[in-house]
């Protein structure tokens, strides 16, 4: 079954150029000029991946991102943003967005990342009901929730993501290739932050309330899941 993708962008010679080569790719493609008609068209398809520009008016990205998240919805999210920026990437990754590209962007390298994107979806929804434990951390597959000391963390789907490959690993170190090739599925610039952005999220959320660092940081190498 070929895969829907919807695009939401008010430039029409992107959304021509997008829907030209995500059907080239073999893509089924709807495209929304505005936040509000994007809105409209997800709670009315089925689709698999969003790419979604952060500038347009009356309803920008950011808030088409929130809206979604809060809906109930976990269908995977690309930004598009003119500015690269940290604080806008993290406000897009922090309102639920699970990869970010920045214009002028190339087309190869978007279709890495919706290949990537999809490929974490599928797998996920392969995934046999089970549960991961670690001391006082339980990451439910099936129900796709994480639970620490009996507090339900929100997650958004790439820091569950994240999470699940510690859980995976305990106490063994992860480079940062093995995170960004497991989790992204393909080689971020070596300037890139983006996993560290990933990281410090996390841990806030594991944090709160004061609960201890589990998530180490291995200086030079990576990082580790333990509880010293």
């Amino acid at each position: 079954m070929r895969e829907k993708i919807l695009v939401v962008d008010d430039d029409e010679k992107i959304t021509s150029m997008l829907r030209r080569s995500l059907a080239f790719e073999g893509y089924t493609v709807q495209t929304a000029p505005n936040g509000l008609e994007g809105l409209k068209q997800l709670l009315q398809g089925d689709f698999d991946l969003m790419i979604l520009d952060v500038m347009m008016p009356q309803v920008d990205g950011w808030e088409v991102c929130r809206r979604v998240r809060e809906g109930g919805s976990d269908v995977p999210i690309l930004m598009l943003t003119a500015k690269d920026e940290v604080a806008d990437r993290v406000k897009g990754l922090d309102l639920g967005a699970d990869d970010y590209l920045v214009k002028p962007f190339a087309l190869e390298e978007l279709l890495a990342r919706v290949r990537s994107l999809l490929r974490r979806r599928s797998e996920r929804a392969g995934d046999s009901g089970n549960r991961l434990s670690f001391e006082d951390v339980i990451l439910d597959l099936d129900a796709r929730e994480v639970i620490r000391g009996g507090r339900r963390l929100e997650l958004t789907t790439k820091e569950f993501d994240l999470l699940h490959l510690f859980m995976q690993n305990p106490k063994r170190v992860l480079s940062r290739d093995v995170i960004m090739e497991k989790i992204w599925g393909y080689d971020f610039s070596g300037e890139s932050n983006v996993l560290e952005v990933y990281i410090a999220l996390l841990r806030q959320k594991l944090e709160e309330g004061g609960a201890k660092r589990i998530i180490q940081t291995v200086r030079g190498t990576g990082y580790v899941l333990r509880g010293d």
